[in-house]
């Protein structure tokens, strides 16, 4: 027992926090037994929304309003907008809601355009915005087409052996490239008004730009070869002769048309969907084409619409809300027979995929058995939501004519994840092996992540979904995933966070993961991780982690506390044993003290992770200096950032309820050691 005196109010005040939280989940829930939180990240979204719609004739003046309403609403005080809550201004970002703005009627010379043309100017103007601006602003003549990458539809025809062949990309990237593809070589043009011209933005004119691609300013190495066959591709493209063109093309819309899901989306998220859209307008797929109404139709369920504004997700989460939520309120004591999970159980059972994906390019012998992050994304399962989908299914007790197929859906889920481990005993997030570094340095990969390798914290997930079920380091996956995580730790004891802020994250993920398989949680190097995550608190009680992180690491584990990164140190340190330590019990009452009446809590500040920005997709052991190729600053330009609006809630209720009940005596509450030891997935 863990309980004192000195503790008996803080326990007191978690149990009450657990009910409220409790209660929100039920009462949030919807009949069909899921949860779905907002997921909100920059305004390119509503930005690129607008410039859609523009670009295949859909004008709705009245949403057109809201949208721009929208926009300017996130428009920072010195006339920037930015990649993340209290983030400097980014140029690129700014450009397109600036372009937007224009393009929906608004005037230069209004107040929040003249601050944003300044802040702009100051920047560089265009010439200094990254590709993916740069491309949308070709779309309408507001950029000239030979200032942006040369890829050829050809490139479809590469075999998956061979370098440089889409299935060497993310599974994000690889549904954004093939389209773009068909863009890059119509290069359409989408005719605006004068009024909406930007050549303002230009600081030396538009005539005085110069276009070529920015040459890297390292030495001889990918990126110089690449920008010398950049170089080549143009010539190429100006050939009179293109036997295999039109081959090519009927090859990329055979690929877009086959891999539009069932929701009418690409790949589940933005990018590619708005860029599949526009290749297929530019083919002369017209509004009422079947492919472009689920499109278009489907798009809509990514806006939320009130009376003054209308904002766009990047991407919906219902899954990895539901699987979260479901496991935060079993480890928070819920019965395990409650109606609540037992409809969350059934509704995760009916997503689960049983057909192939891309990801079988890399894993040909798996089985399908995995999750998606949405609802429909069946070509793409998740890796991360699978385990935490299986964690949570695996202690729900449903009715006996349900068990079966319960057992049944675990045991295809753990056999598919197993099936996708990478070779460095890691896991990525939607492929195998997805490491191929020399694709990063191609002069289109100036955003986001190219490549998936694996992480930390997915990996983190999977050694403790496999902990949970009985498996130990005997069991050959499990003992691999852990070397990797082991060989990724930081000299001063944390873990990276791939998927969110940041170390605070990660050391969240792999404390509980160690805890799960039956580590010693007195060893040296996890003590090291415990007084990293001790020694990174706020006066407050709470933790927080700033995005910055990701690009200076000076404030590594620094921020403005909240409630999810508070959470997720607080779950770290009850995985090593630390319940009644000063520190966690200050969390703790950071959490209830911080818990408004109706269950929640707030939380402005972004603590989830899309894109770091390192083009690589994992950690960089030395980041780049100002000045050199792929630079980031404070601004994060590269970079991608969430806010999902559900961690708030269940991460808090995760680590309350982990407390609490560890305050009844629970002992080890997660290991079914007699289930499984040295047992296969497939025993």
């Amino acid at each position: 027992m863990i309980a004192s005196s000195k503790n008996t109010q803080v326990e007191w005040s978690v149990n009450q926090a657990v009910k409220r939280s409790q209660e929100y989940f039920r009462q949030m829930q919807s009949p069909e037994g899921y949860w779905w939180g907002q997921l909100e990240s920059n305004p390119t979204m509503e930005a690129e929304y607008l410039m859609l719609c523009y670009f295949t004739g859909r004008n709705d003046t009245e949403r057109w309003r809201k949208i721009c309403n929208y926009i300017l609403s996130k428009q920072r005080s010195d006339g920037s907008w930015g990649q993340y809550y209290e983030a400097p201004g980014d140029v690129s970002t700014s450009v397109e809601c600036y372009f937007a703005l224009k393009l929906a009627g608004h005037s230069p010379d209004s107040k929040p355009l003249q601050k944003a043309r300044e802040f702009i100017l100051s920047k560089g103007g265009i010439p200094k915005v990254r590709v993916f601006t740069k491309i949308w602003l070709a779309l309408f003549g507001q950029w000239d087409w030979k200032g942006t990458p040369n890829m050829p539809p050809e490139m479809i025809f590469l075999p998956s052996w061979a370098p440089f062949n889409i299935y060497d990309f993310a599974s994000w990237a690889r549904a954004t490239v093939v389209p773009i593809l068909i863009i890059l070589n119509r290069q359409p043009n989408c005719t605006v008004p004068e009024s909406a011209y930007v050549n303002e933005l230009y600081p030396t004119g538009r005539d005085g730009t110069d276009y070529t691609l920015a040459k890297p300013t390292s030495g001889f190495g990918w990126s110089k070869v690449l920008w010398w066959t950049d170089k080549f591709l143009g010539l190429y493209r100006h050939l009179p002769i293109h036997p295999l063109r039109g081959l090519a093309e009927r090859k990329i819309v055979r690929w877009v048309l086959e891999h539009q899901e069932a929701d009418g989306s690409w790949a589940g998220i933005q990018p590619p969907w708005v860029y599949s859209l526009i290749a297929l307008n530019t083919l002369g797929y017209g509004p009422e084409h079947e492919v472009v109404k689920k499109g278009v139709e489907g798009f809509e369920a990514f806006t939320l619409e009130d009376d003054d504004k209308c904002s766009v997700q990047a991407c919906v989460s219902p899954v990895w809300d539901t699987c979260i939520a479901q496991l935060a309120l079993l480890d928070s004591g819920l019965p395990p027979d409650d109606q609540m999970v037992q409809a969350s159980t059934r509704w995760l059972m009916d997503k689960q995929i049983f057909t192939g994906g891309d990801w079988q390019v890399r894993a040909k012998t798996t089985r399908p058995g995995g999750w998606s992050v949405e609802c429909d994304n069946v070509l793409y399962p998740d890796i991360d939501d699978a385990s935490i989908v299986v964690m949570a299914m695996h202690k729900v007790r449903l009715p006996k004519p349900e068990k079966r197929r319960q057992a049944d859906s675990i045991q295809r889920g753990v056999e598919w994840m197993t099936g996708m481990q990478s070779k460095n005993g890691g896991w990525a997030a939607f492929d195998k092996d997805n490491d191929h570094k020399y694709l990063s340095k191609i002069p289109f990969t100036d955003f986001g992540e190219t490549l998936d390798p694996p992480s930390v914290d997915v990996t983190a997930h999977l050694l403790e979904m496999y902990g949970r079920l009985g498996y130990t380091k005997d069991y050959a996956a499990v003992s691999r995933g852990f070397d990797y995580v082991i060989s990724e730790q930081e000299e001063d004891g944390s873990w990276f966070g791939r998927w969110g802020v940041n170390y605070i994250y990660g050391c969240g993920a792999v404390l509980p993961a160690l805890e799960a398989i039956g580590e010693d949680m007195s060893q040296p190097y996890i003590r090291r991780c415990v007084n990293w995550l001790m020694g990174h608190q706020n006066d407050d009680g709470g933790w927080g982690e700033s995005c910055a992180s990701y690009v200076d690491p000076a404030i590594h584990g620094i921020g403005p506390s909240t409630a999810s990164q508070t959470a997720w140190a607080l779950i770290g340190l009850l995985s090593a044993g630390e319940h009644g330590c000063e520190a966690a019990q200050k969390g703790l009452s950071y959490l209830t003290d911080t818990q408004k009446e109706d269950g929640t809590w707030d939380e402005q500040y972004f603590t989830g992770t899309g894109f770091p920005g390192y083009g690589v997709g994992k950690r960089l052991n030395t980041l780049l200096d100002h000045g050199k190729t792929s630079h980031q600053g404070l601004d994060m330009p590269a970079g991608f950032m969430i806010n999902y609006h559900l961690y708030r809630n269940y991460w808090p209720l995760l680590a309350l309820g982990r407390y609490s009940q560890s305050a009844l005596g629970g002992g080890n509450r997660h290991r079914d050691v007699t289930k499984r030891n040295n047992i296969g997935p497939n025993d």
